[in-house]
């Protein structure tokens, strides 16, 4: 089901579980004791991840995983308490990974588009990947711009909303394609609140990337973006009540 291709920023995500039991005499900071470490590929890899986990088939132009995200959890309270990111930019995207997607582009029933802004994609890459593929979903970083027209469809969530909020109202075209994403204040799309179930949050790290693949398998199949959020949501609302970073 659904053959799909994923561009974007990838890197590891390192979760490392431990206990704090005291303070450090040195300086007023938790003594972090590690017991246990989860890695898995994040960003366009997790995107990725979920997809497969619903069952879609999904090729992936990235980078190499030079990035780590590192995050120190207190294990009993599943409290963060230090996030340490290293190698933090990846090389940019090359002419032959976009030569292949100009050419196979449009065998993909979609193209994602997972920008982290970590330097794989510039905005003049993402408006050439717009113009040679059909069904292209924007997740990105950057503020909006006339490179982001040919998009399908564009998923932003509650912060970079308000990052673009002057600069939305220059392009009335967003209007159709913009989605919305605030949490557990829900959704909204062309001024529907698309409200969501209250569950209890283990960790949101990841959620975005959930809902992105959600809301892509299940519009390839139905071509309905309403029922398509509605999927995302059911999806985002299972992986947040797991720990680390999940796939649905």
């Amino acid at each position: 089901m659904g053959n799909i291709l994923v561009i974007g920023d990838s890197c590891t995500d390192i979760f490392i579980y431990g206990d704090i039991d005291r303070v450090s005499p040195e300086a007023p900071v938790p003594v972090f004791k590690p017991q246990h470490r989860t890695e898995n590929g994040g960003m366009s890899k997790n995107v990725m991840k979920n997809l497969e986990s619903l069952g879609c088939t999904v090729e992936i132009v990235t980078n190499e995983n030079d990035i780590k995200k590192m995050r120190y959890v207190h294990k009993d309270s599943n409290q963060m308490v230090l996030r340490v990111d290293e190698h933090d930019y990846c090389r940019k995207i090359d002419d032959t990974e976009l030569k292949y997607i100009k050419d196979w582009g449009d065998s993909f029933e979609a193209v994602i588009i997972s920008d982290y802004c970590k330097g794989f994609l510039s905005e003049e890459d993402i408006k050439f990947i717009c113009a040679n593929c059909e069904n292209v979903f924007i997740d990105t970083k950057k503020l909006l711009g006339e490179w982001a027209l040919g998009a399908k469809f564009i998923k932003i969530n509650g912060v970079e909303h308000q990052k673009n909020y002057e600069i939305i109202p220059n392009y009335p075209e967003f209007k159709e394609k913009l989605i919305v994403t605030k949490g557990k204040m829900g959704c909204i799309y062309k001024d529907t609140i698309f409200s969501v179930e209250e569950v209890p949050v283990k960790d949101v790290s990841g959620a975005g990337d959930t809902f992105l693949a959600g809301l892509v398998s299940e519009y390839i199949k139905s071509n309905d973006i309403e029922k398509s959020i509605k999927f995302a949501q059911e999806c985002t609302t299972k992986v947040v009540q797991k720990h680390g970073v999940s796939t649905i």
